[in-house]
């Protein structure tokens, strides 16, 4: 099968977007299957290798200043060739490309207008572009963002368009009015351009026929799935056997530690964006009030993951706390990591817990915690239920109780049989959900399904 696969680069950032279609087409690729992954806006960044094109479309510098500036839409290509280098893209992303929803409100309608819009220069050398390539069997979009793509590519290759959605949400209630209400506008009347919608988790599926009004039955889901190379059995290395029952374990805020688990350290991690709808100030405010309940306890709290510059700030803010209550020696923040390093730390913790603030419609680091052999204290809301109900790998807690997570994280620390338990069933749990491979077999049964819809429309037009 030949497959276009269009996603959206996320400047210096590991995204889970990026890792997730990076990882879906390898694997399609591995199956020798024709996969075409195009990255647009700035080159992606993965910790696997990248098997993504190396050119660059609607090169992030070159769609911003064609926004701020009308010459842009008419400059020479000599022009264009410049701006979409992707190696003057790596050199500007960070300073010059922003991601931040509150400052991008006019380019994301632009890119919804598609050719409607001032970025149809852009819109026209993709279609030039595809024109030179094998055409494919069926193309997919990675978000809703890039909905606006749907119409020009569909009438240019008459060829079925699926549109993954995976958090895009986020982003667009981040948006203010009126471009929020302009782009969500925009999609919904670029749905009828779409043959599939694909989730990446039931929740997902669910909140986004809400939020975007997709009929429910045009949505299929297709669950995030990991590569699971470099993954160690650390639960069959500590000895743990229970592999008994799959759901999770749901805690109160009652439980207070006694006693402490073990003789050394107990390492409480963190691995996401710093940002603060992930949570990281909420695991550190739990962190400081359990020291404080076992004044006894070796705890420490290992944080890693991209820091946006615009975000410092709030780390500061972090440590501050931290400093405040005599603890900022118990804590390290090792910043974004390559998968070598990614792998290491989630080895060298006890227990992860990203405590977001909102409701996670992915959450690939809960699956590569889990596959690391970590137990998860989660909040319960979003897919981190559904994650947790299929793995059993972890805990939930009441994310409207204050005392929950620091109860949780109590009940962790006191009990390693049931962190041993824990661990068994959330590396038993991946592999049966959530690998890589699982989730390519179901993306090839959607896209066979809307190539088998698409040859009865034909068929029967014909008639």
């Amino acid at each position: 099968m030949k497959i276009l696969s269009i996603t959206a680069g996320a400047g210096g950032m590991y995204c889970g977007t990026c890792l997730r279609d990076n990882a879906m087409a390898a694997e399609l690729l591995a199956r020798g299957h024709d996969v075409t992954l195009l990255p647009l806006y700035t080159p992606t960044l993965t910790d696997e290798r990248n098997v993504s094109r190396p050119e660059v479309l609607f090169g992030g510098l070159s769609v911003y200043l064609q926004q701020r500036w009308p010459w842009f839409r008419s400059a020479p290509r000599v022009v264009d060739m410049i701006l979409d280098s992707p190696a003057v893209i790596r050199a500007l992303a960070g300073r010059s490309v922003s991601v931040d929803a509150r400052s991008l409100g006019d380019l994301t309608v632009s890119m919804l207008k598609g050719l409607d819009g001032v970025l149809r220069k852009e819109f026209e050398k993709l279609l030039e572009w595809v024109s030179d390539e094998p055409r494919p069997d069926v193309i997919d979009l990675s978000n809703s963002l890039l909905i606006g793509l749907a119409r020009p590519l569909r009438d240019a290759l008459e060829r079925p368009v699926c549109c993954t959605l995976q958090g895009e949400e986020l982003f667009l209630d981040g948006l203010v009015d009126p471009y929020r209400r302009q782009a969500l506008a925009l999609i919904r009347d670029a749905m009828s351009s779409v043959d599939r919608f694909i989730a990446v988790s039931e929740y997902c599926a669910g909140h986004m026929s809400r939020y975007l009004q997709i009929p429910a039955d045009r949505i299929s889901v297709v669950p995030l799935g990991i590569n699971m190379s470099g993954y160690d059995d650390r639960a069959a290395a500590r000895g743990g056997t229970d592999r008994a029952g799959a759901g999770p374990t749901s805690t109160g805020s009652q439980v207070v530690p006694t006693g402490s688990a073990t003789g050394s350290e107990f390492r409480i991690g963190y691995f996401a964006r710093v940002a603060p709808e992930k949570g990281l100030q909420v695991l550190a405010d739990s962190f400081i009030q359990l020291q404080r309940q076992v004044p006894t306890a070796r705890l420490r709290l290992e944080a890693a993951g991209y820091l946006a510059p615009s975000h410092r700030a709030y780390l500061d803010g972090v440590q501050r706390s931290l400093a405040r209550a005599g603890l900022i020696d118990r804590f390290a923040y090792h910043g974004a990591l390559d998968r070598t390093a990614k792998l290491a730390f989630l080895r060298s913790l006890d227990v992860l817990s990203v405590p977001a603030t909102y409701d996670e419609p992915k959450g690939v680091f809960l699956l590569e915690a889990l596959a690391s052999g970590v137990p998860v204290v989660q909040p319960r809301r979003g897919t981190f239920v559904e994650v947790l109900e299929k793995t059993g790998g972890g805990l939930l807690y009441d994310h409207t109780n204050a005392e929950a997570l620091t109860a949780a994280l109590g009940t962790l620390w006191q009990d390693a049989a049931l962190r041993d338990r824990l661990r068994t069933r959330g590396i038993a749990g991946v592999r049966a959900h959530y690998t890589v491979q699982r989730a390519a077999d179901q993306a090839l049964a959607v896209y066979e399904q809307v190539l088998g819809a698409r040859e009865g429309r034909v068929l029967a037009a014909k008639a």
